[in-house]
């Protein structure tokens, strides 16, 4: 697994002067920590580093965060840098753009991505548009951030990936990691970016341990794809939770000899088109696996892209493995039923592969 950017990122913007230089080179020092505590590790980081950072949401402060996220920043920061909402997502979020157009720098946290839909308003109407309409005069950094997607029997409600209602709007950039490397570095670039951006966790991720350099300055650029695992047979595109998925399904290929190469988007918007290519012009075959629903998703744009750019190398045309076309159960063996498996992804290599 690489935390280090293998290619250029299609951004559009240069983030040389802020990236920093760890981002660009080999880290040898790694500490193993949870997918939480590196959130925690970039929070505190950032907000040493700039004084217009700070973190806003329920429970943030004195509860340390709804899932410890942001445990113990209230003792080193304060309840000014550090602040309790109410529970009004269209309220908290519109006080964070205003925060960012004065200057600042926000990170609002939404409990769950399914509650942002209450501030879809503020996110797209005005953060996303405000830079474009002032000619670039009123800046908008601010992220949004909290779990997304389903968990375990939580219902329809809070299910949901949230991903497609973002993506669609130019202004806004969506970053979706899956390791905890992944979460440190992307999460301290998300905070510098000039422009907003969505930074949808996981909530089954939190305890995932893993390696993360251990330096203050890490940072993974947005629009960098990460090639997961290596292969030369069939490539897996997917994006964080799912990334998992895909690497247990990518174990039970290879012991048919199958070789699975899995690419870790890390972010849909900007997209890493470079790497998304070149791994399927390796491989001549491509699934694409996402938590989300199949009709106009994020995986629908992906696969056009391949089809119009990779045509001449696909030799079968693109699968997709998404959630059923259904609200989330909540019972938990329709719930199973109606998640991206790596049985299913399995299913959709062999087919693509014609075995």
């Amino acid at each position: 697994m690489s935390c280090t950017p293998t290619s250029t990122p299609n951004s559009g913007t240069d983030e040389s002067s802020w990236m920093g230089e760890s981002a660009r080179a080999e880290v040898p020092e790694m500490a193993e920590i949870t997918y939480r505590e590196a959130l925690n590790e970039a929070l505190r980081e950032e907000m040493e580093r700039d004084p217009d950072v700070f973190l806003m949401g329920e429970e943030v402060a004195e509860y340390d965060g709804a899932y410890k996220v942001s445990k113990g920043l209230l003792d080193v920061f304060g309840d000014r840098r550090i602040v309790d909402s109410p529970i009004s997502e269209l309220g908290f979020a519109g006080l964070g753009v205003g925060a960012a157009m004065a200057g600042l720098k926000p990170v609002i946290e939404f409990m769950t991505f399914n509650f942002s839909i209450l501030a879809l308003d503020q996110v797209i109407n005005h953060a996303a548009k405000i830079r474009y309409m002032s000619g670039g005069q009123i800046p908008c950094s601010i992220v949004f951030r909290g779990p997304n997607g389903a968990a375990l029997q939580l219902s329809a409600q809070h299910s949901q990936a949230c991903e497609t209602y973002y993506v669609h709007a130019p202004g806004v950039k969506v970053v979706t990691p899956a390791t905890p490397a992944d979460a440190k570095g992307l999460l301290k670039a998300a905070i510098r970016d000039p422009d907003p951006v969505a930074f949808m966790e996981a909530e089954m991720l939190y305890n995932v341990k893993g390696e993360v350099p251990d330096d203050d300055d890490f940072v993974i650029p947005l629009g960098v794809a990460d090639v997961k695992r290596e292969g030369t047979d069939v490539t897996i595109l997917t994006h964080g939770k799912t990334v998992h998925v895909a690497l247990q399904a990518a174990q039970k290929l290879d012991k048919d000899g199958v070789s699975v190469e899995v690419v870790d988007l890390r972010s849909i918007r900007p997209l890493d088109v470079d790497t998304i290519l070149a791994s399927v012009k390796k491989t001549n075959r491509a699934v694409y696996l996402e938590e989300g629903w199949a009709f106009a998703g994020v995986g629908a744009q992906i696969v056009s892209m391949v089809q119009e750019e990779a045509f001449d190398w696909l030799d079968a045309p693109v699968v997709r493995v998404m959630q059923a076309d259904v609200p989330m159960p909540y019972a938990k063996n329709l719930e199973q039923m109606a998640k991206p498996s790596a049985e299913r992804v399995v299913a959709a290599c062999n087919r693509v592969l014609y075995r």
